[in-house]
Formats: structure tokens, C-alpha cells, sequence
């Protein structure tokens, strides 16, 4: 189903079963690209929420799901069964894995890598810009890995260039400054290293 307020622009791939609600735009082209240059592909069974833009040239898989006004810029490599949250903000030549869960109002940079499964708490930052005010800012941004399975907690913020391990715990409200080992637990300003996620309660 798909609304008659929607706006989908020339070059969209629909899967079959998808749902575009009222106000949506897919394949929005980029500056300096023409409408239906880049290719956008989006899986079967989508839901697409209100309000939500979808630039040109991204590649979803099937089962993808996005809250209200969920942003996500062009040229992203998304698989199946991902969902991003109301007001997210995915920017473009992100890769983001199969199963992944990012929550409300999340911030995800250029070059940043998701893992399968991995899951991004609400208000999340990651960042991709050392020196943000350097002349060189843009071509050495260094997007944030986040590993296979891994969790970060709400209002955590990731330095560029950060590896999160497979399985790791990032605490709420965290700030990250070095990698996070495989299945470790890390939690404060700066974050460190405070369990081992196989000591959990209810481990993973």
C-alpha cells in the first residue's frame, strides 16, 4: 500500500508487500544527480513510516522498517530485517548488516559499518570527524565499526574511528575513546572496561 501523498521518485525498486505512509519521499536525489539516475532498492514487506526520506542510490533488504521522520542519505548498503527508529538520522555510504536495530533519534555518520545484530539504543552518537574545523575534515573521516551482536546503550557517544568487538556492552551514556574488546562490558567518561558480558545476569 502506498499513500497518495507519497512522493516516489523515478528510479524506486519496490518489493512487493511494502507500505509507504502518508508524506514519505523515496529516491530523493542527491545534489547533483538527476531524478532516477541512482537506482533505489527497497526489499519486500517494508514499511515505511510517515514523514521518513529515502535519498537515491541506497540498496535495502527485505523486512525493513523506519519510525516517523527517520532520515537516511543516499548510496547505503542496508540487509534484511533492519529497523531504524523515529527522527534517526543514517547518513550516506553507511553499511549496515542484517538484523540491526537502531532506535530513536540515532545518529549514524558517512562510513560507518553495523554489524549483523547489532543494536543502537536511542540517542546514540557516532561520529566519523576527528577535527571537525580541519581543512582536511572531509577526506579523512573514519567511521565507528560496530561488531556482530554488539549493544550500545542510550545517549552513548562513539569517537570516529572506534571499533566496538563482537558482543560487547557499551553503558548508557558512555563516551567512547578506544576500541572495545570482543564481549567486554564498558561503561563512563571515558569508558572502560567493568565486566565481561558472559558475567551478566542473562548473558548473550
Amino acid at each position: 500500500m502506498i499513500s497518495a501523498h507519497a512522493i516516489i521518485h523515478p528510479g524506486v525498486r519496490l518489493g512487493k508487500d511494502c507500505v509507504v505512509e502518508e508524506y514519505a519521499i523515496i529516491g530523493a536525489p542527491p545534489a547533483g544527480t538527476r531524478p532516477g539516475e541512482l537506482e533505489t532498492v527497497i526489499g519486500d514487506g517494508a514499511v515505511i513510516r510517515s514523514h521518513t526520506v529515502i535519498y537515491a542510490g541506497n540498496r535495502i533488504g527485505k523486512g525493513f522498517r523506519t519510525g516517523n521522520k527517520t532520515n537516511i542519505r543516499e548510496l547505503n548498503e542496508i540487509g534484511d530485517d533492519v529497523s531504524i527508529g523515529t527522527h534517526s538520522v543514517v547518513e550516506h555510504h553507511v553499511k549496515i548488516g542484517k538484523g540491526v536495530r537502531i532506535h530513536s533519534q540515532a545518529f549514524v555518520p558517512e562510513h560507518s559499518v553495523l554489524e549483523d545484530g547489532c543494536w543502537i539504543g536511542p540517542q546514540v552518537v557516532l561520529t566519523n570527524a576527528r577535527y571537525p574545523n580541519s581543512p582536511a575534515a572531509k577526506s579523512e573521516l573514519k567511521g565507528v565499526r560496530v561488531g556482530q551482536g554488539a549493544v550500545i546503550g542510550a545517549h552513548a557517544t562513539i569517537l570516529p574511528g572506534i571499533t566496538i568487538g563482537p558482543r560487547a556492552l557499551v553503558g548508557a551514556g558512555s563516551v567512547v575513546v578506544q576500541d572495545v574488546p570482543d564481549g567486554t562490558v564498558v561503561a563512563g567518561n571515558p569508558a572502560q572496561v567493568i565486566n565481561q558480558v558472559s558475567n551478566l545476569p542473562y548473558p548473550r
